[in-house]
């Protein structure tokens, strides 16, 4: 079930994001990622529009916008390709007419789940906080 977030998922929400980004992101290294837990927890998440898909009343997943911009998107790894991720990019694909969103050009795997539903590829730019090159696409209703 994909719901909106409430206060109490915010652990569950940050060991998600933190063991699915260091295993999606292993040309960073995980203490970049450890050193954004705060900033996640204390300003990313509560600036966001976040929901989140739960099963059997843990939170396995969930996604965050910002304005038209898809912010995050993260499911647990031990879950990941078993259709919860296309669930939540269907769920926010919903809720906006049109969605923006930046991807490490190395992460090969998300790159390829954004063009199976449907985002296009707009450019390139280097991402600030660590130096690595990213994707600028979009989706269009």
């Amino acid at each position: 079930m994909i719901r909106d977030y409430q206060a109490a998922d915010i652990d569950q929400i940050l060991g998600i994001w933190l063991s699915a980004s260091v295993k999606a992101h292993n040309f960073i290294e995980p203490e970049f990622w450890k050193s954004m837990i705060g900033m996640m927890r204390d300003v990313y998440i509560p600036a966001s529009e976040t929901l989140v898909y739960e099963k059997e009343g843990e939170v396995v997943g969930f996604y965050s916008l910002y304005e038209n911009n898809l912010a995050a998107i993260f499911v647990r790894p031990g879950l990941q390709g078993k259709g919860l991720g296309s669930a939540l990019i269907y769920d926010a694909k919903n809720r906006r007419e049109k969605i923006q969103l930046t991807v490490y050009k190395d992460n090969i795997p998300s790159i390829k789940f954004y063009e199976k539903h449907g985002f296009n590829l707009l450019g390139e730019q280097i991402d600030e906080h660590t130096g690595h090159p990213e994707l600028i696409m979009e989706y269009h209703s």
